[in-house]
Order: C-alpha cells, then structure tokens, then sequence
C-alpha cells in the first residue's frame, strides 16, 4: 500500500470514493487546525469536508452533512504513533 493519503476519502462503501484499505489503516484529519474526528468525507485539492449535522436523516438513512470549505491537513494515524 502506498504512503500517500488519497486526494479524497469517503466513509460510504457505495461511494466511488470509499477506500476500504485506507479507512482501516486509519486516518486523521485537521480542519483549519483542529483535529476533528466526525468527518464523513474530504477533498484535499479541493479543500472541504463532510461533517455529519444534527440527528436529521437523509432519504438513504444517513446523518445529513454539511460541507465546510478550508485547509485540510490529511495523515495516516499510524505513523503517529509510531513517532
């Protein structure tokens, strides 16, 4: 597997985006500095995020997201701690 953070990352297995490998391998993600850890999906080229808002579902069955516009800061958790 590569070293390299995917350009963009989604949680949804029926997203064209969804990594199975990446997600398990773990990700963290800083938006406009502050970690956050409720991000449904991101574009770093972009510079957006996905964030889950409120307890409001979507027709499919999932939290209704916001998408927030910033810098996006993206790295594999286990070279974290193995630091």
């Amino acid at each position: 597997m590569s070293d390299t953070v995917p350009d963009r990352l989604s949680i949804y297995p029926d997203s064209p985006y969804f990594n199975e490998e990446v997600l398990r391998r773990g990700i963290g993600v800083r938006f406009k500095g502050e970690e956050r850890t409720n991000v449904e999906e991101y574009c770093l080229s972009e510079g957006w995020i996905r964030v889950a808002v409120g307890r409001t579902l979507d027709r499919k069955g999932r939290p209704m997201t916001l998408k927030l516009s910033g810098p996006v800061e993206v790295w594999f958790k286990e070279e974290e701690a193995a630091s």
